[in-house]
């Protein structure tokens, strides 16, 4: 099952803007939490202090709290590899490893008596995980999880993001990946210029984010990194089906009833036999046989624009399709609608067989 999540940094801002914070996000389906302990200062008592209400709160949500560290983070607060005690009177659920160790450290920790999830950072693209695996993990114990890049410029391009993240799911480590909040104002760190995994998602809408993560199969869990999303962002990201790409759409004014229901209400998939040119989903053709279809807008087809043939077409009366290039039209069909321009690049991910369905801009 895929998952949402949220970050909170509890040196950022008051209690209860954190509180209130985890109790919308829970509202809207959230289950993870992202916190850091790597830009956190301070006495080991007062780290408990400050971290201990947001966890139990997290905890009483059924949220699950991994906090980031690294050897460090180890060192400052007194803790052994060997006994993570520390981490278990916290109540997290587990903890990041941003930096690690050599391998058997991460190896051994994974059979910790209380069952903390050990994760470890996906993002530099090292035989890193080999290593560990070298070791014989508890692989039910162990997770991974991309960085985040709050400098503008500095996120992982899209090539390194796809190497490192099938280096995970070959062995079949649950993975997650980082988006960010347009309205969000602040992370960890002093610099806010987004706070994103890939650079090319740093000023896309965070639904969009999100859907191009699922829609790669390599992401597991996607976690908001910055402070603090609109109710709106996260309602949005609670209403996505993680599994069914789904692609925001203007309809045309003047679409008849039944164009309309065959766009939003009908069960999409792409045909086996590919076209170069457009996506075909052919059943709403089946269901709606005998039904006249009339020419009604047919405009020159641009790219992302939803197609519906007419009578003029046969049999192709009623088909459904989505234009992957530009192109001439014949007068025989319909233009009902266009995908949203920031989504045009999840047309990519359609392969055949591949079920998809639309959802109108409020």
């Amino acid at each position: 099952m895929r998952k949402l999540g949220v970050s909170i940094y509890p040196e950022k801002c008051s209690l209860e803007e954190n509180l209130a914070y985890l109790k919308q996000a829970h509202k809207y389906g959230f289950t993870r939490v992202f916190t850091c302990l790597l830009s956190v200062q301070g006495n080991k008592e007062k780290i408990l202090k400050d971290f201990k209400e947001i966890i139990k709160e997290a905890n009483k949500l059924g949220m699950e709290v991994i906090a980031d560290v690294n050897p460090e983070v180890f060192s400052h607060l007194g803790v052994s590899y060997k006994d993570l005690s520390f981490f278990k009177d916290l109540h997290v659920f587990g903890i990041r490893l941003d930096l690690g160790f050599s391998g058997i450290e991460e190896s051994i920790m994974t059979f910790n008596p209380y069952d903390l999830k050990i994760e470890i950072n996906m993002s530099n693209g090292t035989r890193y995980l080999e290593n560990i695996m070298s070791y014989k993990p508890n692989t039910e114990n162990l997770l991974g999880c991309h960085n985040f890049y709050p400098h503008r410029y500095s996120g992982l391009s899209y090539e390194h993001f796809i190497k490192c993240s099938k280096q995970f799911k070959e062995f079949n480590i649950r993975t997650a990946a980082f988006v960010s909040s347009n309205n969000g104002d602040f992370g960890p760190w002093p610099v806010n210029e987004g706070l994103c995994t890939l650079e090319q998602h740093r000023d896309l809408p965070i639904t969009v984010q999100a859907k191009h993560l699922f829609a790669t199969n390599l992401i597991d869990d996607v976690i908001i990194a910055n402070c603090f999303p609109t109710e709106e962002e996260l309602r949005s990201l609670g209403n996505l089906n993680p599994n069914l790409l789904t692609f925001e759409v203007d309809l045309v004014d003047n679409i008849p009833e039944i164009e309309r229901k065959i766009v939003l209400e009908e069960f999409h998939f792409n045909r086996g036999d590919v076209s170069e040119y457009m996506i075909r989903s052919t059943q709403s053709r089946v269901k709606y046989k005998g039904h006249e279809f009339i020419p009604f807008n047919c405009p020159p087809i641009k790219k992302g624009d939803i197609l519906i043939d007419t009578n003029l077409y046969g049999h192709y009366a009623g088909e459904l399709q989505i234009a992957l290039k530009d192109m001439e039209n014949s007068g025989k069909t319909n233009v009902v609608g266009s995908i949203i321009k920031e989504e045009l690049f999840l047309l990519d991910f359609v392969d055949p067989w591949e079920k998809f369905s639309f959802a109108q801009r409020d």
